[in-house]
């Protein structure tokens, strides 16, 4: 019997998800994201890829940074504008980003345009990784992990 294809024939049959699961408030910029885990059709473990679509006036996320996880963007449609610790700039189709594990240079996409914008995101998935958000009072740790959670700073939960 042949093996079947690993080969997903259109990327729209993938399921979507949308928002965030970061606490209220800071959840709201980001509702309207949409993300099709790509990577996590094939099983993928050692990284992450995920397409997705910031409609106009939405955040990829909150301004973050990772302590164990290289990401990477690379812009496929639309005008995103990148946010880091070193002001706005903004990216154009065939853009790319990256960032290194460790690096506390906080960054976020948000689409200030009035079109959608689709990128990917590609992630590594290194055990023991936390997140820090540069501008708000939050953390999470244990990324990745059953019992992941969103603190303050000291540690208390939201």
């Amino acid at each position: 019997m042949p093996k079947e294809s690993p080969a997903i024939k259109d990327v729209f049959d993938i399921p979507t998800e949308s928002g965030s699961g970061y606490p209220s408030p800071f959840n709201e910029p980001c509702m309207d994201r949409v993300r099709r885990r790509l990577g996590d059709q094939f099983g993928l473990t050692d990284f992450g890829v995920n397409l997705e679509v910031l409609p106009p006036q939405s955040w990829s996320s909150q301004r973050h940074w990772h302590t164990n996880e290289d990401e990477f963007i690379y812009v496929i449609d639309g005008t995103p504008t990148l946010i880091t610790d070193e002001g706005e700039t903004v990216l154009q189709p065939g853009s790319i980003a990256g960032f290194a594990a460790g690096n506390e240079n906080g960054h976020h996409l948000v689409n200030k345009s009035d079109t959608p914008v689709t990128l990917l995101e590609i992630g590594s998935r290194r055990p023991g990784d936390s997140c820090r958000y540069s501008d708000i009072d939050m953390q999470m740790v244990g990324r990745g992990q059953p019992d992941a959670k969103f603190t303050r700073g000291n540690g208390d939960p939201y």
